[in-house]
């Protein structure tokens, strides 16, 4: 008698060879950290390198000048009340952009991108034109007595136009994947919606809305192009700290340069960990 046994079969599964897409680590380690210190960290070594060639009384004296401290209050002043602002619009477009549907949604949506694409002096030079004296908002605004152009106000409009993409490019993912059932449920429990919103989506979304806000406020702090046009760049009034390394440089004063700079590059980074403190927060609410 012969036994028959039945193995059943699937798909052939290959083996691994153990060839890889990318060469090895050594290799593609070593590329990338020369290609970091090339574009990234040489620059900055010689930013700090020059900076040291100050004493710190020097370096404070240049940090902590009047006509820098107001550039450093306008900046940093400005670019929070914009990302404040950015908050609250970009929520608003974000939502809408999900939760609706209307002709041209598609190009509402295209616009939003609009300030990643435009140049930032086209930016300024068009707010510019529309918020002067003579321009198109400018000439009904002004008889009011209220003067946007050439005024920090000018300055927070331009950072409002720049950094709105990073609030709704982030917070719009999320509102896509959140859970419309627990919003359901919620409703037959007899919430309103605004304790729907409270309760249920607020802290669903809060983490990328405050990593939109830290983009938005990041991108702003270094804003150059669409200021520029817009400020007036007076002394003491509207002129930002960019400006002033741009000045510093033109007047050879290169140490005072660097050492503004720097402390631009430390908020910088304390931003960036910021940023990254916050996406990791995000991670884990979507993990858990």
């Amino acid at each position: 008698m012969t036994a028959i046994t039945l193995v059943a079969t699937g798909p052939a599964v290959p083996r691994s060879t153990g060839r890889r897409v990318l060469p090895g680590f050594g290799l593609t380690l070593g590329y990338t950290v020369i290609y970091l210190s090339l574009v990234v960290l040489i620059p900055l070594t010689a930013l700090v390198a020059k900076t040291l060639t100050l004493g710190w009384t020097e370096f404070w004296d240049a940090v902590t000048a009047p006509r820098v401290l107001a550039a450093f209050r306008l900046t940093f002043g400005a670019s929070l009340l914009a990302a404040m602002a950015n908050a609250v619009a970009g929520l608003l477009v974000a939502w809408v952009l999900v939760r609706y549907r209307f002709p041209g949604k598609r190009l509402v949506d295209a616009l939003v991108d609009l300030p990643f694409a435009l140049p930032t002096a086209v930016a300024g030079i068009s707010l510019a034109a529309l918020l002067a004296g003579n321009g198109w908002i400018g000439q009904w605004l002004e008889p009011w007595g209220i003067q946007l152009a050439f005024q920090p106000a000018g300055v927070v409009i331009a950072l409002i136009f720049i950094g709105l993409p990073f609030v709704v490019r982030t917070v719009q993912p999320v509102l896509e994947d959140a859970e419309r059932e627990l919003e359901e449920a919620a409703q037959c429990l007899g919430a309103t919606r605004w304790q729907t919103f409270r309760h249920v989506i607020f802290p669903t979304i809060l983490p990328a809305l405050l990593t939109g806000f830290a983009l938005a406020f990041a991108r702003a702090v270094g804003e150059y192009g669409s200021v520029i046009f817009i400020a007036g760049n007076v002394p003491m009034v509207s002129e930002i700290v960019p400006l002033i390394i741009i000045g510093k440089l033109e007047q050879y004063d290169f140490a005072g340069a660097t050492a503004v700079a720097t402390v631009m590059l430390l908020a910088s980074f304390a931003l960036l960990l910021v940023i990254n403190a916050l996406q990791a927060w995000q991670r884990r609410r979507a993990g858990s």
